[in-house]
């Protein structure tokens, strides 16, 4: 049985809970993303929606998007939680609102073809203007 991950949000309004089981983890570049965490990329690992729980601050859950691909973020701090992907199947978790640290690390950067003219990716990890055919 894997071990659960604690999340939270800046403010600590939300918490949520995920088993460290996640499929893949990846540096996403697209334009989406930057404008959603306004960085150069969103470090995500991928896992079943159903897996995912949220613990307190449902009242301050604000999604935005539709029905089968949306963000869930905090309404209070607007912190990016995760993304529902896949026909709502799965929940694209942003590493960086774990509070414990994950056993999966990010394998490669995708939709670098649409990335910032000013992000250098400098770590060596493989490189995909899209999805890897693994994904």
């Amino acid at each position: 049985m894997a071990a659960e991950l604690r999340g939270s949000c800046l403010c600590g309004a939300v918490t949520y809970a995920v088993p460290d089981a996640f499929a893949y983890a990846f540096y996403c570049h697209c334009g989406q993303c930057r404008r959603a965490t306004g960085a150069a990329a969103k470090p995500f690992a991928g896992v079943p929606l159903a897996q995912v729980t949220l613990v307190q601050g449902h009242e301050h859950v604000l999604r935005h998007g539709g029905t089968g691909a949306h963000d869930v973020h905090c309404g209070r701090c607007g912190s990016l939680l995760w993304s529902v992907v896949r026909d709502g199947a799965w929940a694209h978790v942003t590493l960086g609102t774990l509070v414990d640290s994950p056993s999966i690390r990010p394998s490669a950067h995708i939709f670098v073809g649409s990335k910032a003219p000013w992000d250098v990716i400098a770590d060596g990890l493989p490189c995909f203007d899209g999805l890897p055919q693994s994904a």
